[in-house]
């Protein structure tokens, strides 16, 4: 039985973390959690988060997906996963760094929830002022 090399690629965004596996010479199908990615992710413009890079350097149907993702919320995952894809690709496609550059899918959006502080109701809103 001949062993499959897989491509790795890491991603996050906000609390989520994805991990991401290529498998070259698949039909295109994009599994995450075990799940297919359209039961997985039901908003539409998190589906076309998910497949920009693989649409950018048009290897759509080139590559079977596999995803493992965890923490924070739907929208930060599918941005976790756009990541993962993006630097696997970079890693199995020689000329697709620069295309991906371009498309902003190689930048990390390092945007993170402000902590909660002390004396206050959340991260910058003040309890009530009372006069009396």
């Amino acid at each position: 039985m001949a062993e499959v090399t897989y491509i790795w690629g890491t991603g996050r965004r906000k609390t989520s973390v994805a991990r991401v596996r290529l498998k070259p010479g698949g039909n295109g199908a994009i599994v995450v959690n075990e799940r297919d990615m359209e039961k997985f992710f039901t908003r539409e413009s998190e589906r076309l988060a998910v497949r920009a890079p693989l649409k950018a350097t048009r290897t759509l149907n080139k590559y079977d997906v596999l995803v493992n993702v965890a923490g924070g919320g739907v929208t930060g995952q599918a941005g976790a996963v756009m990541l993962g894809i993006a630097r696997a690709l970079r890693k199995a496609e020689s000329g697709a760094e620069e295309v991906l550059r371009d498309g902003g899918f190689l930048t990390r959006d390092s945007r993170m929830v402000e902590r909660k502080k002390y004396g206050r109701a959340g991260a910058r809103r003040r309890f009530q002022f009372s006069k009396r």
